[in-house]
């Protein structure tokens, strides 16, 4: 689904709720505000859902931009600014889940016409703080490496590859918008967000005052339900990462990677080191004259190269090491049994003291499920983000697990599952199901469910 096609169907249906509201239920004061309230309503509710199917997927975005800001502001007279963001990366998951809550809510009293005046604010000030993080990622394009973000003068050519946040997150991974396209729709927004502040006397208004607070009331606290059990105690209900169930890795990571290797250089960016002129090569006039262009005068800004046939995701970069170092991918994509893969993108505590709670998990939830499959022929083994083999051989003996731990890319083992540990079950490189460790049925139950279809190991 692309951008274009969410507006068009918001529009759509924004277009049958202002028919419905000023033909059947004669609400309306003006044609033009209740399509805008619709319109706005429905646009936040299901920007808001997608994001609420996933918490930590919308903590871990904000997380990448507070660790950018905090870097940012760092090197300036702002720096006092830093230790704050430094801090509020403690508490993303409750900003995710506090922004999403309101975000819905709101477009819930757009809807209805609840509060007009703080609900017209309100809408305003979450679409200018929209505006302003994805103005900034886009910005950053034209801020070559080792430059301040605020060092307006040493700004450069737009190079998507200076971006430190290349996914705004507005939809989750429902679908990924580049920076620039997400600040333009975020732009588009303001209009009607400044129409809402202005005319906000002309909102229809559905139900009496009480109604509405029940209302409001009940949403919040089935929002809040809701997105604790895709995260607290349960993976998302709903998967839009790559690695959902059925997924095949082992083949769309070969059909990623071979269309990645297929990818040609179109044109050249060049920019000249004293007069700061851009040109763009052809690729054949390049290769043909590139050393008109001496390194010592010019500089390689950016390459124009085709789009892959096959857009890339976390899959293609899928990739597995074991204690030496040496990549075991294609050997556990390969295995034709059963496998049980436990997901750790963190061991929490330190060399010397684990989280008590973390290897409780283990002992107490995860191991008799990995002592059932092992006897049962199934391979088992982890895989762990951020830590080395030192830490990791100290972790296996104190959560007493005999199988092996191989070690990944944390960002990667966060995509895969939602759930530290999370349990994946895999059989010839395709993910037949997965659990957070608080919902992992027992061994016998997950045997009886696949024995009989792809065989017994």
């Amino acid at each position: 689904m692309t951008l274009t096609t969410i507006v068009i169907r918001i529009a759509i249906a924004a277009l049958l709720l202002t028919v419905l509201t000023g033909f059947v239920f004669k609400k309306h004061k003006s044609w033009l505000m209740t399509y805008v309230q619709n319109f706005c309503g429905a646009w936040f509710l299901f920007s808001g859902w997608v994001k609420a199917v996933d918490p930590l997927g919308f903590a871990y975005k904000i997380t990448d931009y507070f660790k950018e800001f905090e870097s940012t502001f760092s090197a300036t007279s702002f720096s006092f600014l830093a230790p704050m963001f430094s801090f509020l990366q403690d508490y993303t998951v409750h900003l995710s889940v506090f922004m999403v809550t309101l975000e819905i809510v709101i477009g819930l009293m757009l809807l209805m016409g609840s509060r007009s005046k703080f609900t017209s604010w309100t809408f305003l000030g979450l679409i200018a703080f929209f505006t302003g993080l994805t103005g900034f990622t886009h910005l950053t394009g034209y801020v070559p490496e080792g430059v301040n973000f605020f060092e307006f003068g040493k700004w450069g050519a737009f190079n998507v590859n200076n971006m430190k946040v290349t996914d705004c997150g507005c939809f989750g991974d429902f679908l990924k918008l580049e920076p620039k396209v997400s600040f333009y729709k975020d732009l588009a927004l303001l209009i009607p967000a400044f129409f809402l502040i202005f005319k906000h006397k002309d909102m229809h208004q559905f139900f009496s005052k009480t109604v509405q607070n029940g209302i409001i009331g009940v949403s919040i606290v089935g929002l809040l339900l809701y997105c604790f059990s895709n995260y607290v105690w349960d993976i998302p209900h709903a998967d839009f990462r790559p690695f959902k169930v059925n997924t095949n890795i082992k083949t769309k990571r070969a059909e990623e990677l071979a269309a990645q290797a297929n990818v040609q250089i179109t044109d050249w960016v060049l920019q000249n080191r004293a007069t700061k002129e851009e040109l763009v090569l052809p690729n054949a006039t390049y290769m043909k004259q590139f050393k008109n262009y001496p390194k010592t005068e010019w500089e390689i800004v950016d390459q124009i190269k085709t789009e892959p046939a096959i857009p890339s995701t976390k899959l293609s970069e899928y990739s597995i090491e074991n204690a030496e170092g040496y990549e075991v991918t294609e050997e556990l994509l390969n295995d034709p049994g059963y496998s049980v893969m436990l997901v750790c993108y963190k061991l929490p505590g330190d060399d010397d003291q684990f989280d008590k709670n973390y290897v409780e998990r283990f002992t107490n939830v995860t191991n008799p499920f990995t002592a059932a499959a092992e006897k049962a022929g199934w391979k088992v083994y982890a895989v762990a983000g951020g830590a080395g083999s030192e830490k990791i051989e100290k972790f296996r003996h104190e959560a007493q697990t005999p199988y092996p731990f191989y070690m990944a890319d944390d960002i990667l083992l966060k995509t895969i599952v939602r759930s530290n540990p999370g349990i994946v079950v895999m059989k010839n490189g395709t993910i037949l199901n997965k659990w957070h460790y608080k919902k992992l049925p027992s061994f016998e139950e997950v045997q009886a469910q696949y024995k009989g279809l792809l065989g017994s190991k």
